[in-house]
């Protein structure tokens, strides 16, 4: 049975498909045979680690999910592509719970193979995001050290409690990951102290810098540890890495 890593927020360019791309890529690296699930309309996912959508999602196509996923350019490491079709988004919105009740049996069943399955979500609470809680263990979720970072973080972390009431607890918080870190301005120590102080241990200890080899490597269809891998980025990314394989 795999770990299900859901990448989560409402809001938009907080490094959360960077952060799914990257850490499942590091998870690879370590030996962890690792899945992507790329479940955002935008499909940032799948066109950043080199590959095009597929014309209907898997999960909505009615096809086994293993039959639609890829192999990518890091051992260890394979990807569910994601769909732009206005329709699949539309018929996972007004989802019922057969949706997420699919993709749990498929994780459950169909991906025992994997040792991680990280699903990278839209930029909602919506029900896209609700079906990829339902269907997981844990929520990691990256907020950007800038002024609006608590910013619906309140309702974001209400739409986990209720999964996690609808699920009878299998939906834990795995994380809280500060991103776009810059250490030379006040507010990010600020954001820093604020969230630390707030809620303490579930914080990683790791952040993520500002790094513009990071933002120029899915350019390249490319993880940064594979196209940068001295970069000030890759270093954190593996550091977080090796949080999450310390909480196995």
């Amino acid at each position: 049975m795999p770990r299900v890593i859901c990448v989560a927020n409402q809001k938009g360019g907080v490094g959360k498909t960077t952060t799914a791309i990257n850490l499942a890529a590091c998870l690879a690296v370590a030996g962890r045979r690792t899945l992507l699930v790329d479940l955002d309309p935008q499909c940032n996912a799948t066109s950043g680690l080199g590959r095009q959508p597929l014309a209907h999602h898997p999960l909505v196509a009615g096809l086994p999910l293993s039959d639609a996923v890829l192999r990518v350019d890091v051992p260890n490491l394979e990807l569910l592509p994601g769909s732009r079709s206005f329709r699949d988004v539309e018929a996972l919105a007004r989802d019922n719970g057969t949706y997420a009740s699919l993709l749990r049996s498929h994780l459950q069943n169909g991906m025992a193979g994997y040792d991680y399955v990280l699903i990278d979500c839209p930029p909602s609470v919506g029900q896209l995001t609700r079906t990829a809680l339902a269907a997981s263990h844990e929520v990691l979720m990256p907020i950007q050290c800038e002024y609006f970072a608590m910013e619906g973080l309140a309702q974001m972390i209400e739409v986990i409690r209720q999964v996690m009431i609808e699920r009878d607890r299998q939906l834990q918080f795995g994380g809280i990951l500060l991103t776009m870190y810059d250490p030379r301005l006040e507010l990010t120590l600020e954001v820093e102290a604020e969230v630390r102080e707030f809620f303490g241990e579930i914080v990683f200890q790791t952040v993520i810098p500002r790094d513009v080899l990071c933002a120029e490597a899915p350019s390249h269809g490319l993880p940064v540890i594979a196209y940068a891998p001295r970069a000030r980025s890759t270093r954190a990314y593996v550091e977080l890495c090796m949080e999450v394989l310390e909480s196995e």
